[in-house]
C-alpha cells in the first residue's frame, strides 16, 4: 500500500468529547468517525485493524470446531415473546415496526434466533453436539453511549451458541470455548484475565468473563494474590467474618448529629472508626419496604442484592415511602424505632458487629452502642450483599484479595435449558424420547477489543499495536526523494521486496517533512519504521526504529532482513 493512495487523515488535536485514551487516539489516528451518538464509521485504516481481530477470532473458532453462520440482525417480536425477553430486556432493546405494523427489534444478541434455527434443523441426538457462530453487527440502545467504540450502541460481535443432549456435554464445550478464548487473546498480544461473573440478562447456570487489564476499565476485578481465584466484583463472595460476635460493652444511647448524615461524618463527630458505623439503605421489593444494613466503610453490591428472594426487580425507596415507614429523612435511618414493620436484610459483617452506630429514625439523631439480641432482634435474614474490598479473604480460602480494573472483551455462559425449554427446542434421544437440549453461549466484543488493546498499548506519541493487530507491519519512509532519484528507487525496491516476502508494508510516499511523516507513523502505531535517505544510501544503511524503541539504529540491508525475520 502506498500512503499517497491511502485515505489517511490524522490530527494533532484531541477531540473535546473523547474521555479515554483509546477514543482520543482512534479519532486522532483517523480510525473512526462519529455518525451519531454511539454509532461510528470505521475508516479504511480502522477497518484493517478490525479485520485483523476478526481473522484471529474466526481462525480459532474454526479450530475449536464451531461452524460459521450468519443470522438476521432484524428479529421478530414473536421470538422474544417466547422467552419473555421482549419486555425483560429493557430499554436497550431497539424496537421497530415495518409498514404492516409488525414489530421487530434490532438484535442485541441472538439466543432466540439461533434456538429457532436449531429447533427446525436438529431433530436427533446424532446431530449433537453442535456449535454455531457468527461475526455480526449488534445494536444495544445504551442510555449513555461513551468512550467511543468501547461502549457504542452499534458494535461488531462474535457470538456462538452450542447445543447438547446432556449437561456434561455442555460443560465439555464450555471449557473448549474457554480454551479457544485464551488462544484468541494470547494471539492478539493482550494482557487479560478470566474471572467468574454474573450471567446478567443472558441468564444461565455459570459464566466467566475475559477482561483486558487496563486502568481505564469500567469493571472492577477481584483476584487472590496466592491462587488462581478471580471474579468480577459483582460476583466475588465476601466471606463471613470468622469467630462469634463479641458481647455488648456499651449502653445504647441517642446522640445529637444535627448535620451529620453520612457514616464518615458521624464517625468523625463521635471519634469512632468508620467500621463501627452501620449504613441503612431503603428499598422497595416485591413484598414492600426493605431496609438493608451494611458496615459504614462497605458498599452495597446491587447484583448480589437482586439475587435475594423478592428483590429481583427492587428499586430505591422514595423519600415519601421512607418517611411513612421509618419516620425520618435519609441520613438518619436505622432498624430501630420505625413507624411500620418492614423486611430487614443484614450483611454478614454487620451481623457480627457489637456496639455499633446507626440512625435513630429521628432527624438530627443517631444511636450508638446498638446490639442485636438486646436492642433489636437477631437478624432473620443475613446475606452477602456487599462488594469485596482489597484485603478481604479469598473465597477459595487461599490468601487475600487484591483489586484491578478490566475491560470486558469476552464472556462464556452455560445457559442450560432456559431458552431451549421456553422455545421447545428438542431432539430425540437413543430411546426415541423427546429431550430438551442444553445450550451454551459464547461472545466476544470484536470492535471493543480494538479499543481495549489501545488502552494497554500507547504512549504520548500514539498507539503501539501488538504485532497481530497492526494495520501495517512495516512503514518505509522516504526522506527528500526529489533531491536524489536514487532515494525513491531504493525505497521502492525495499518496499517491493517486503511485499514479496509477505510483509504487510506501506510506502510513505506522500512527500511530507520527516517530522510530520514520523509523527503519523507513530500515531497510527506501525510496529516497524525504516527510513531511506541520501545519507543512509551513502553509508549503505537504512535507519530502523521499532515503535517501542527509544532510539533509531542504522542497519545494513542484511541486518535489516535478519532483524525482521520471524522467529521460528
Amino acid at each position: 500500500m502506498r500512503l499517497s493512495q491511502f485515505p489517511l487523515t490524522t490530527t494533532k488535536e484531541t477531540p473535546a468529547d473523547a474521555e479515554i485514551v483509546s477514543h482520543q487516539l482512534m479519532l486522532r489516528a483517523g480510525m473512526i468517525r462519529k455518525l451519531a451518538a454511539g454509532i461510528y464509521t470505521w475508516t479504511p485504516l480502522g477497518l484493517r485493524v478490525l479485520r485483523k481481530v476478526e481473522g484471529v477470532v474466526r481462525e480459532e473458532m474454526n479450530r475449536a470446531g464451531a461452524v460459521e453462520v450468519l443470522m438476521p440482525s432484524i428479529q421478530p417480536r414473536e421470538l422474544w415473546e417466547e422467552t419473555g425477553r421482549w419486555q425483560k430486556f429493557g430499554g436497550q432493546l431497539l424496537k421497530i415496526k415495518d409498514r404492516k405494523e409488525a414489530e421487530y427489534c434490532y438484535g442485541p444478541t441472538h439466543e432466540e434466533v439461533i434456538t429457532d434455527y436449531a429447533r427446525s434443523e436438529l431433530s436427533s441426538y446424532r446431530q449433537l453436539p453442535r456449535n454455531y457462530y457468527q461475526i455480526q453487527t449488534k445494536f444495544r440502545d445504551e442510555i449513555r453511549p461513551r468512550f467511543g467504540v468501547m461502549r457504542a450502541r452499534e458494535f461488531l460481535m462474535k457470538d456462538a451458541y452450542s447445543f447438547h443432549l446432556t449437561a456434561e456435554c455442555l460443560a465439555d464445550e464450555y471449557w473448549n470455548m474457554f480454551r479457544a478464548y485464551e488462544r484468541i487473546f494470547t494471539r492478539l498480544g493482550l494482557k487479560f484475565r478470566a474471572v467468574m461473573a454474573d450471567s446478567g440478562a443472558i441468564g444461565g447456570n455459570a459464566s466467566q468473563e475475559f477482561h483486558v487489564l487496563a486502568d481505564s476499565g469500567e469493571d472492577l476485578l477481584a483476584y487472590s494474590v496466592d491462587s488462581d481465584y478471580a471474579a468480577n466484583v459483582e460476583k466475588a463472595e465476601a466471606l463471613a467474618p470468622a469467630g462469634p460476635r463479641r458481647a455488648p460493652s456499651e449502653t445504647m444511647e441517642k446522640v445529637s448529629t444535627p448535620t451529620q448524615k453520612t457514616c464518615e461524618d458521624v464517625a468523625a463527630l463521635l471519634g469512632l472508626p468508620l467500621t463501627r458505623t452501620v449504613k441503612s439503605i431503603a428499598l422497595m421489593g416485591e413484598q414492600g419496604f426493605v431496609l438493608a444494613l451494611l458496615r459504614g466503610d462497605h458498599n452495597v453490591n446491587e447484583i448480589k442484592l437482586s439475587k435475594l428472594d423478592g428483590l429481583a426487580d427492587y428499586r430505591m425507596a422514595t423519600e415519601a415511602e421512607i418517611l411513612e415507614v421509618l419516620g425520618a429523612e435519609p441520613g438518619f435511618l436505622g432498624p430501630i424505632h420505625a413507624r411500620q414493620t418492614f423486611t430487614l436484610v443484614v450483611d454478614r459483617d454487620v451481623a457480627v458487629m457489637a456496639d455499633f452506630v446507626c440512625g435513630a429514625n429521628e432527624n438530627g439523631y443517631h444511636l450508638r452502642g446498638v446490639n442485636f439480641g438486646r436492642d433489636l432482634p437477631e437478624p432473620a435474614l443475613v446475606a452477602d450483599i456487599r462488594s469485596v474490598v482489597a484485603g478481604d479473604l479469598s473465597p477459595d480460602g487461599k490468601g487475600t484479595l487484591a483489586l484491578a480494573r478490566g475491560i470486558e472483551v469476552g464472556h462464556v455462559f452455560q445457559l442450560g435449558q432456559k431458552y431451549a425449554e421456553a422455545m421447545k427446542a428438542t431432539v430425540l434421544d437413543e430411546q426415541g424420547k423427546s429431550r430438551v437440549m442444553y445450550m451454551g453461549c459464547y461472545g466476544i466484543g470484536v470492535s471493543r477489543i480494538v479499543a481495549a488493546a489501545i488502552e494497554q498499548n500507547f504512549d504520548d506519541n500514539g498507539i503501539f499495536w501488538p504485532q497481530p493487530m497492526a494495520p501495517f507491519q512495516i512503514a518505509v519512509c522516504i526522506i527528500n526523494p526529489k533531491n536524489d532519484p536514487n532515494v525513491a528507487a531504493a525505497a521502492e525496491s525495499l518496499y517491493l521486496k517486503l511485499l514479496a516476502e509477505d510483509f504487510e508494508a506501506v510506502l510513505d510516499d506522500r512527500g511530507l517533512r520527516p517530522g510530520v511523516m514520523f509523527s503519523d507513523i507513530e500515531l497510527i502505531g506501525i510496529p516497524h519504521r525504516v527510513v531511506v535517505s541520501e545519507r543512509g544510501l551513502a553509508a549503505g544503511t537504512f535507519e530502523y526504529r521499532g515503535r517501542r524503541d527509544s532510539d533509531s539504529r542504522n542497519l545494513s540491508e542484511a541486518e535489516l532482513w535478519e532483524m525482521l525475520a520471524p522467529e521460528d
